[in-house]
C-alpha cells in the first residue's frame, strides 16, 4: 500500500461511511467534489488536526461497512483529518479486528486461547474449517482470547454492512458457529449475563447483587434497585468528601496493579493544568477474564454512574469509556444506558440539577492486548498506535491528550458505589486489613459451574474452586491469567489478597483463576502462552520484541527434545525471562516470561 496521498480513490459506500461519522467533507482538500470548493483552500486545518482522535472511530466505520479498509478509504480518511497516510497506515495494521487487505464480508473468530484450547477450540477450528472453505463467502479467522471463558470454546461472527451484524456462539459447536457465521441476524439470542453468574440472585452480593434481577435496558429499574444514591451522596459530600471516603476505605485498583484509588483521584484533582479527565478501561483482554463483560451487559448504569462520580471528585468534564472490540452485547448496553442517562438529565450540562456538566464517550478497542496498559490506551484513543509510553510523567500529570487523566478499570469504578453508600467503615470491614472489600473472580477451565464469583478478600483459593466445583486429577491452576503464574493443586490455602498471593509467589492480577485437570497437555498449554505474548507484543522496545520470539522458539524446541538439550534451553528460557522483566518497558514484557516460569519451577512442566 503507498505510504503518501496517491490516486486510489474511496468506494461510494467507503466515502459514506467516513462521511456518516465526519459530515461531509468542506473542500476539495478533504476530498469534496471540485465542482462545489476550490482546491486551493484548506479550511481549518487546525481543526482537522484537532480530530485526529477519530481516526480509530473512522476506521471502525469503514471495515465495519466493508469488511476491511482499501487504499481509497484510509487515503480519503487521512484527508479528512489531516493525518499522514503513513501514520494512519500504522494504526490500522496495529489492531487485529482491522484488515487492509480483500477479505469476506464476513468473518468468524475462533478462539484458540487457554480455556477454549482446553475445551476442544482445535476439534472445533479444524471442523468450522472444513465446512466453511474459500469458496463460502465467509473468512475464518483462529484469534486470541473473546472473553468468553465461561462458556468456551467460543466463536464470534462478525458481518460488515449497514448496519453491521454479530452473533455469538458459546459454547460453541461446528454446527452452531458456521450457522452464527452464515446467517448472523438468524443466530440464536446471547444467554443472560445472569447466567455467568453462579450466585445471581444470592444474598450478600455487593458487586453483583443487581445482576439478573434487574432489566439492564431499564434506568427506571436501577434506580428501584438503589441506582443513583451513590452520586446523591457524592454531591452531598463534595469533591474532597468523596475522595477521603474512597481513600479510607482502602479501595485499590483491580485491574493487578492494586494502587490505592484514593491517591491516585487525589493526585488527579490537585493538578492545575485543565482540563481533567476520566477513562474507563474496559478493555479485559487478559486471557481467563470477563468480569468487566458480565458488568457492562448485566448492570451497565452502575458504570455510567460510577465514571460520574469519578469525575466528580477529580474535576473531569468528559469521560472516556474504551471499550473491548470482541464485545458487541456490551457495547449496546453501555450505548443505551448512556443515551439514556443523557436524556433523564444524569449525564450533560446540568447532572441531577446540580449544575455540574460531564458527559461520556464510548470508544471501540480494534483487538490489542498492549492497550489494557493505560498509556497504550490513551494513544489508541488520540489516534496513534496502541504504544506504552515511558514514565514519568505519570497519568495524574500528563495522560490522555496530555492532561491530567484518572484511569481505572470496570471492576474498580463500581466499587466506589457501595464505598458511598454504606460508608468507607463499612466497607473496609470487608476482607483483610490490606485487602479490603469484595472482589471478583474469573474461574473457568476443570470446573462444573465456571463464571464470575464474589468473595471477600481473603478468602482462600480452596473455597473459591469448592463453589465452582473442581473435577478431579486437578493437574494445576492458574492465577492471574497468561500475565499469572501456576500453583499446585495442593495449594489450596492460598489466600485470595493482594499480598497473600505475594507472598505465595504468585500474583492475584485481574483476578483470573484457571483450573486444568490431567487431560490438558501442559507444554502445549505454555507454548500458547508464549504465542500469545508474541503476537500481543507492541515490537516498542527490543527486549519484549525479541525476547517474547526467542520464548517461543525454546519452548517448541523444548517440546521435541529430551535431557541435556532440554535444560540448555531452559536455562535460556530463564536468561530471556530475566531480561525482558527488567529492561521491558511496560507490564507486558515484565511479565511475559512468569507462567512459563512458575510451570517450570511450580509443576516440573518439562521433568
Amino acid at each position: 500500500m503507498d505510504l503518501h496521498f496517491g490516486d486510489s480513490k474511496p468506494s461510494d459506500e467507503e466515502r459514506a461511511a467516513v462521511d456518516a461519522l465526519l459530515g461531509p467533507p468542506q473542500s476539495s482538500w478533504e476530498g469534496a467534489d471540485r465542482s462545489d470548493a476550490d482546491l486551493r483552500w484548506a479550511r481549518g486545518r487546525r481543526a482537522a488536526r484537532d480530530r485526529r482522535d477519530l481516526l480509530l472511530p473512522g476506521l471502525h466505520a469503514v471495515n465495519d461497512r466493508i469488511g476491511w479498509i482499501s487504499e481509497g478509504a484510509l487515503d480519503y480518511l487521512c484527508r479528512r483529518l489531516t493525518v499522514p497516510p503513513a501514520e494512519a497506515y500504522g494504526v490500522a495494521t496495529f489492531y487485529s479486528m482491522f484488515a487492509v487487505k480483500p477479505r469476506p464480508a464476513t468473518v468468524l473468530h475462533l478462539c484458540t486461547d487457554l480455556a477454549c484450547a482446553s475445551a476442544g477450540a482445535a476439534d472445533l477450528c479444524a471442523g468450522v474449517e472444513a465446512r466453511l472453505g474459500p469458496g463460502s463467502g465467509v473468512g475464518v479467522e483462529r484469534g486470541p482470547c473473546l472473553g468468553l471463558c465461561e462458556r468456551a470454546p467460543a466463536a464470534l461472527a462478525v458481518r460488515a454492512g449497514d448496519p453491521v451484524r454479530t452473533a455469538v456462539s458459546a459454547p460453541a459447536t461446528v454446527e452452531a458457529a458456521v450457522l452464527a457465521a452464515s446467517a448472523p441476524e438468524s443466530a440464536p439470542e446471547e444467554p443472560s449475563a445472569a447466567l455467568a453468574v453462579p450466585q445471581a440472585g444470592q444474598d450478600g452480593l455487593v458487586l453483583l447483587r443487581r445482576v439478573g434481577v434487574v432489566d439492564p435496558a431499564s434506568l427506571d429499574d436501577y434506580r428501584a434497585h438503589g441506582g443513583y444514591a451513590a452520586l446523591r451522596r457524592a454531591f452531598e459530600l463534595g469533591p474532597a468528601g468523596v475522595i477521603r471516603e474512597v481513600t479510607d476505605a482502602g479501595l485499590v485498583g483491580r485491574g493487578g496493579a492494586a494502587f490505592p484509588t484514593g491517591r491516585k483521584w487525589q493526585a488527579t484533582a490537585s493538578q492545575p493544568d485543565h482540563a481533567h479527565y476520566v477513562v474507563c478501561n474496559a478493555d479485559e483482554s487478559e486471557p481467563g477474564t470477563f468480569k468487566d463483560r458480565v458488568i457492562m451487559e448485566g448492570d451497565p448504569y452502575a458504570l455510567v454512574e460510577s465514571m460520574t462520580i469519578a469525575a466528580y471528585a477529580v474535576g473531569a468534564y468528559q469521560g472516556y469509556l474504551y471499550l473491548r472490540g470482541e464485545y458487541p452485547r456490551a457495547l449496546e448496553r453501555m450505548s443505551h444506558a448512556i443515551e439514556q442517562a443523557r436524556a433523564r438529565g444524569l449525564l450533560g450540562d446540568d447532572v441531577l440539577g446540580q449544575g455540574y456538566a460531564f458527559d461520556i464517550e464510548i470508544r471501540r478497542g480494534a483487538g490489542a492486548y498492549i492497550c489494557g496498559e493505560e498509556t497504550a490506551l490513551f494513544n489508541s484513543i488520540e489516534g496513534y498506535r496502541g504504544e506504552p509510553r515511558s514514565k514519568p510523567p505519570f497519568p495524574v500529570e500528563k495522560g490522555l491528550f496530555g492532561r491530567p487523566t484518572v484511569e481505572n478499570n470496570v471492576e474498580t469504578l463500581v466499587n466506589v458505589l457501595p464505598i458511598l453508600t454504606t460508608g468507607a467503615p463499612a466497607y473496609a470491614a470487608i476482607g483483610t486489613g490490606k485487602s479490603t472489600g469484595p472482589k471478583l473472580f474469573c474461574v473457568s477451565g476443570s470446573v462444573d459451574r465456571p463464571g464470575v464469583y464474589e468473595l471477600p478478600f481473603g478468602a482462600t483459593l480452596g473455597e473459591l474452586l469448592e463453589l465452582a466445583g473442581v473435577r478431579t486429577r486437578l493437574r494445576a491452576v492458574l492465577l492471574g491469567g497468561a500475565a499469572g503464574g501456576f500453583v499446585r493443586p495442593d495449594e489450596r490455602d492460598i489466600p485470595l489478597t493482594f499480598e497473600g498471593t505475594r507472598q505465595a509467589g504468585t500474583t492475584l492480577g485481574s483476578g483470573v483463576v484457571m483450573a486444568f485437570d490431567d487431560t490438558v497437555p501442559l507444554p502445549r498449554l505454555l507454548l500458547r502462552i508464549a504465542e500469545f505474548f508474541r503476537d500481543e507484543s507492541c515490537g516498542q522496545c527490543v527486549p519484549c520484541r525479541v525476547g517474547t520470539v526467542r520464548q517461543e522458539e525454546a519452548l517448541h524446541r523444548i517440546v521435541a527434545r529430551t535431557g541435556a538439550a532440554a535444560a540448555d534451553d531452559i536455562a535460556l528460557l530463564r536468561e530471556v525471562g530475566r531480561a525482558m522483566r527488567d529492561a521491558s518497558i511496560c507490564g507486558l514484557g515484565q511479565s511475559a516470561w512468569n507462567a512459563v516460569e512458575s510451570a517450570v519451577d511450580r509443576l516440573g512442566a518439562y521433568e
